[in-house]
C-alpha cells in the first residue's frame, strides 16, 4: 500500500494513499486545491481537519453538523450527484467547517452555507452551496449548546 507523508498546522502524518480525497472544483477560495485528507484533531473531538495534500498552511476545521444539528439538511443537485458518481446516500459523508476566532473560542461557528460532501466510496469531494438555505447560515457552538441545556432542563422540569 502507498503511503505519503504530509506536513499540517498540527504536525506530520504518513497517510494511506486510499485516504486521499479528490476535490475536482477544488473548495470555495481554493480551487486550485484539488487532493486532501481528513486528520484528527484530538482524539475523541468532533472537530477533524482537512488538510490539503500539497499545501501545510492549507488546512481547515471541519465537522460532522449532525453532531450539533440533528434538523440540518443538504440539497444536492443532479450535477452535484454526478461529480460525487454518487449512487447511495450511505456513501455520502456531509461536513462543514468551523471558525475558531483567535482567543475567542466561545465564539466558534458552523458555516451551514457552505457544506463539503464527501462520497467515501469514490473518495471523491465537493463543496455545495446551499442557495435555499432555510434558517441561519452560520451557528454559534456555544448558543446551540445553551439552547440543548435549556431543553433538558424543560424536559426533566416537565414544562
Amino acid at each position: 500500500m502507498e503511503k505519503r507523508e504530509i506536513k499540517s498546522r498540527i504536525g506530520q502524518f504518513v497517510i494511506e494513499e486510499e485516504k486521499i480525497l479528490r476535490f475536482p472544483r477544488g473548495l470555495i477560495g481554493f480551487e486550485s486545491a484539488r487532493e486532501f485528507t481528513l486528520l484528527q484533531v484530538k482524539p475523541n473531538s468532533p472537530f477533524l481537519l482537512l488538510q490539503n495534500i500539497e499545501n501545510p498552511k492549507l488546512g481547515l476545521i471541519v465537522a460532522d453538523p449532525y453532531t450539533f444539528l440533528a434538523n440540518y439538511s443538504v440539497v444536492i443537485g443532479k450535477s452535484e450527484e454526478k461529480i460525487l458518481r454518487l449512487q447511495s446516500v450511505y456513501d455520502l459523508t456531509v461536513l462543514v467547517t468551523v471558525t475558531i476566532p483567535p482567543g475567542e473560542p466561545e465564539k466558534t461557528t458552523l458555516n451551514l452555507a457552505g457544506p463539503i460532501l464527501i462520497n467515501t466510496k469514490a473518495r471523491l469531494g465537493l463543496q455545495v452551496p446551499q442557495v435555499e438555505l432555510t434558517g441561519a447560515s452560520r451557528v454559534v457552538l456555544a448558543d446551540l449548546q445553551k439552547a440543548n441545556s435549556e431543553k433538558q432542563l424543560v424536559g426533566r422540569s416537565g414544562g
